[in-house]
């Protein structure tokens, strides 16, 4: 697991909340996984349903905040975009697929440009919702169902 000292700490000293803020974080300005957010916090003893319910909100919310920012700063954030390969595929994908392309939204590095991606091509935000969030919902029932067995 590949976290940020302070990100440990924090998730250590204040629990759900802390799950909640970096879960945010990680899908937006910060390169952090969220998974290992939820690993990390669960191998530590978390409580596997908060821990849940925590990162899936934080994270969804964080993705709504890249679909937003898309779409209201729009085209210019293209070049920006473009000084990446995840971003370059983001844009490649998001053009030729349309919503389908956030099918893979749940992956790492690719994830959070096509949720930006998303905004600036206009997706609908419903159906950005009910993939992404469900993607990402399905993911930590996993990560939490693995820690609830062992």
């Amino acid at each position: 697991m590949n976290l940020s000292p302070w990100m440990l700490e924090f998730i250590n000293n204040y629990g759900t909340i802390a799950l909640f803020i970096t879960s945010f974080i990680a899908a937006t300005i910060v390169p952090a996984s969220s998974a290992a957010i939820l690993v990390a916090a669960l191998a530590v003893g978390a409580h596997p349903v908060s821990s849940l319910i925590a990162c899936s909100i934080g994270n969804s919310l964080g993705c709504a905040a890249n679909y937003w920012l898309g779409y209201l700063i729009g085209k210019p954030l293209i070049p920006k975009l473009k000084k990446s390969k995840s971003g370059r595929k983001a844009i490649e994908y998001s053009q030729k697929y349309g919503a389908w392309s956030l099918l893979i939204s749940w992956t790492p590095f690719l994830g959070d440009p096509l949720t930006i991606a998303a905004g600036i091509f206009r997706i609908n935000f419903l159906q950005f919702s009910i993939i992404v969030y469900s993607l990402r919902i399905v993911g930590y029932l996993i990560i939490a169902a693995y820690f609830m067995r062992a």
